[in-house]
């Protein structure tokens, strides 16, 4: 990378770091990148794509594979705490994931491509919202103009906090966990305080659910058998003294590392809060948010990041666990050979959604020169038919 493109590409992050948007509202943020890749003359440039997402299409006109390389448009609703001069300006928001760094590794692909037409096949450059919420890849699928651009083979990072600035990782196999959140509400009837007996209150299920819900996954090793149920929010009643509640909320997190366990967790969350609702005389409803199905890194794909990261002078650790945490990159690879690979951003570097979280620049040149490299051996090393 030249320290011209360096300059502009930090430059751009730190104008994106600016202007964090929240997953479902990223109008500016995808405005901003629309002005940015437009000066690229991209082959075509689609906007609205699922909600506020933006696809920029390099096609070579001859035939041959089509490879995507996705990054986020979304912020967090964290406040940012940093002197930085480029830090937030919307109050109670920030780029506390590092999905600026991302975004700007991607936007200096177009650069590259822009200066350097491809002799086949398409690049895609997805600029996808809403992933922390888990909505926006599956938006982006049920677009009807995704299908005119669906890609063979798909990559994307994440950087990492905890892995040395610059070193690479990718998984072998199952990349991220699933998740969902779960949501119970109990329902029964109020009464006065001084008489408690004449309501139904959901006191009791409340005790009882917390900690039966809990083991039913306490963690453990990452196999295939693995779950894990937090509890993240409890809550019963109004904040009054002169009411024994008549209603209440439990909100847990369920996480697995394939969907099938998934499946089975939820079965049993619902069964133990099906059984305490009825024994207590209690009506439960239930819904779900924050879906993530795993992610799971195609052999393909892995194989050909692996050799990129070689040519890019970066050989990548390959990793036989997946990521705790989930991410809805997965949903590409339904369809396309996908895999999503680890950019370290320090060892000491604050964690990923602390307040203090940012990304480093210094790690902006090896993310593009990975997918450029995993681009050229996508089309090279692959035929049309090849998928």
């Amino acid at each position: 990378m030249t320290p011209e493109l360096f300059r502009r590409l930090t430059q751009l992050r730190h104008d994106l770091h600016r202007i964090p948007e929240v997953s479902g509202q990223e109008a500016r943020t995808a405005a901003f990148i629309v002005d940015t890749l437009t000066r690229h003359t991209p082959d075509s440039l689609i906007s609205g794509l699922g909600g506020y997402g933006v696809a920029a299409v390099f096609d070579s006109g001859t035939p041959g594979p089509t490879v995507m390389i996705r990054c986020e448009l979304d912020g967090l609703p964290i406040p940012e705490q940093s002197e930085a001069r480029y830090r937030s300006t919307h109050e109670g928001r920030g780029h506390l994931c590092g999905h600026d760094g991302h975004m700007a590794i991607v936007a200096g692909l177009a650069d590259w491509l822009a200066a350097r037409p491809l002799a086949r096949g398409r690049v895609v450059l997805l600029f996808q919202p809403a992933e922390e919420t888990g909505k926006g890849a599956a938006a982006v699928l049920a677009d009807p103009r995704f299908a005119s651009i669906a890609p063979d083979y798909a990559f994307s990072l994440h950087n990492l906090p905890g892995l040395a600035l610059g070193q690479v990782a990718i998984c072998a196999g199952p990349a991220n966990c699933a998740s969902r959140g779960m949501r119970i509400r109990l329902t029964g009837r109020t009464s006065h305080a001084a008489a408690p007996q004449d309501g139904i209150s959901p006191a009791g299920a409340l005790v009882r659910l917390l900690p039966d819900l809990a083991a039913l996954g306490q963690g453990g090793d990452l196999g295939g058998d693995y779950a894990l149920v937090t509890l993240t929010h409890a809550r019963m009643g109004e904040a009054t003294f002169g009411i024994a509640p008549g209603e209440a909320e439990i909100w847990a997190t369920l996480r697995t590392v394939t969907n099938d366990r998934m499946e089975q967790l939820i079965a049993e969350a619902q069964s133990v809060a099906g059984s305490v609702a009825a024994e207590q005389g209690l009506h439960i409803d239930i819904d779900y948010d924050d879906i993530f199905d795993a992610c799971t890194n195609h052999p393909a794909a892995v194989a050909l990041l692996d050799r990129a990261c070689k040519t890019a002078g970066t050989p990548a650790e390959i990793h036989l666990t997946p990521q705790r945490w989930s991410e809805d990159f997965g949903q590409f690879g339904v369809s396309a050979r996908a895999a999503m690979f680890w950019l370290g951003s320090g060892k000491d570097q604050p964690q990923l959604h602390n307040p203090d979280y940012d990304f480093p620049d210094a790690a902006l040149p090896i993310g593009v020169a990975v997918f450029r490299a995993a681009i050229a051996a996508v089309l090279i090393e692959t035929s049309a038919g090849n998928r």
